[in-house]
């Protein structure tokens, strides 16, 4: 993977922006956009080199929201790296939380119930869902659609609070578990879940009636932003940006995990690569998700939301007041945790964003020796220099939000 447009230090950016604007034969603008800009979706700093109004040159600058989480795994049990995951893309917090307990489970070699595999479905998808609304009223105030905003939070707010039902919270929510899920289904979920399936794709026709005809909009986004496919795959860029290209590549369908080899679903794709495309995209997005959700809901199975794991999943609270054994596991597995063969594991889900890959190395302790995240933020993160040099300054925001990255994910 190419990692030449990530800079290191102000002095080589400064000096290599010199050069480029005396091989032009006139001075350009050196321009600092961030890394406090409003509109910059996180903090990122971009380092623009202007002739007039053009974009000639242009670096990221990433690091100014680094948090160490990688290392912080090392000191913690596998259960209790579950709560770090949530904060990477705090956006997905459920999509981490399941590629990391999906590597977990590689290495005890666990059987996931049916029921656990399909809630995780079931939330992974409203993740998606909640995530691409957040990234649509963002990007249109952005562009200066203010109603849009309000209409897309008014949904989200009905996700949230179907994610506070289940696990008490509504965004850190640490649900799923090494083992399964940490609770069993809340009393009337389906209800819950029901009301919002059966409106919800009236919700995203009134996004396009606001939005895909309206003249504004269609003249800030047709045509900005573009970047080749081949230049996509070259820097390692995943999820909707590289499908608005024509690539198919979708991890549920590539290498199905945790039953979404069981539900009917399509991978949409367009080939116009543009933020427009972009946009229409991760509407389909929104409704395919809809439908898999709906799928869920009508043919969720039976059974338990734990593994039959003792002395690695936390035993029911009832057993705890009656079994001696199951007070002494809990106390264990809370105190000490439990441990994990030897081994390593990759394994990777289809996040909001893209690819999202968790590499595990167990050295066979209660703690894993390495964690390393492939946040899909960071890969297409890359791809913003071929994106905006020679386009103009006002289509940076544009461009920039249709990549819909999160610095939380690209830091860590």
């Amino acid at each position: 993977m190419a990692t030449d447009t990530l800079i290191t230090t102000e002095q080589d950016v400064q000096q290599d922006f010199a050069a480029h604007g005396e091989s032009r034969g006139h001075r350009t603008m050196v321009l600092n956009m961030g890394p406090q800009h409003p509109s910059t979706h996180g903090v990122l700093r971009l380092l623009l080199e202007l002739d007039g109004e053009t974009i000639v040159k242009a670096a990221p600058d990433i690091g100014y929201l680094h948090t160490g989480i990688e290392k912080e795994f090392e000191v913690k049990t596998y259960q209790q790296g579950v709560t770090l995951t949530d904060r990477i893309d705090y956006l997905a917090p459920l999509s981490n939380n399941l590629v990391y307990c999906l590597a977990a489970e590689k290495l005890l070699g666990l059987e996931i119930p049916e029921l656990a595999q399909w809630t995780r479905v079931m939330l992974a998808e409203f993740t998606r869902l909640n995530s691409h609304l957040v990234w649509l009223a963002t990007h249109a105030i952005d562009i200066g659609a203010m109603s849009v905003f309000l209409y897309c939070f008014r949904e989200r707010e009905e996700i949230l609070r179907i994610f506070e039902m289940f696990s008490g919270q509504r965004m850190m929510t640490s649900y799923i578990r090494i083992g399964g899920l940490a609770l069993p289904h809340p009393r009337g979920w389906q209800k819950r879940v029901k009301d919002f399936v059966d409106i919800f794709p009236s919700r995203i026709d009134e996004y396009e009636e606001l939005l895909t005809g309206n003249r504004i909009w269609t003249g800030r986004t047709k045509g900005v932003g573009y970047i080749s496919l081949e230049d996509m795959v070259e820097l390692g860029v995943t999820g909707p940006m590289l499908r608005a290209a024509g690539m198919a590549i979708d991890v549920r369908k590539d290498a199905p995990y945790s039953s979404y080899e069981k539900f009917d679903f399509t991978v949409p794709t367009r080939t116009e690569n543009d933020v427009f495309s972009r946009y229409l995209l991760r509407l389909e997005e929104m409704r395919q998700s809809h439908r898999i959700i709906k799928q869920a809901l009508e043919g969720m199975p039976s059974g338990s939301h734990q593994a039959d794991a003792p002395g690695i999943v936390l035993p029911e609270r009832e057993k705890m007041k009656t079994q001696m054994e199951a007070l002494i596991y809990h106390f264990k597995i809370v105190t000490e945790g439990f441990r994990v063969p030897e081994g390593e594991v990759y394994q990777a889900v289809e996040s909001p964003r893209g690819e999202v890959g968790c590499y595990m190395v167990s050295d066979g302790t209660q703690k894993p020796y390495r964690v390393h995240w492939r946040g899909p933020s960071f890969g297409n993160l890359q791809s913003t220099s071929k994106l905006i040099e020679g386009t103009l300054i006002a289509d940076v925001i544009a461009a920039l939000g249709s990549m819909d990255f999160v610095l939380g994910d690209t830091d860590r």
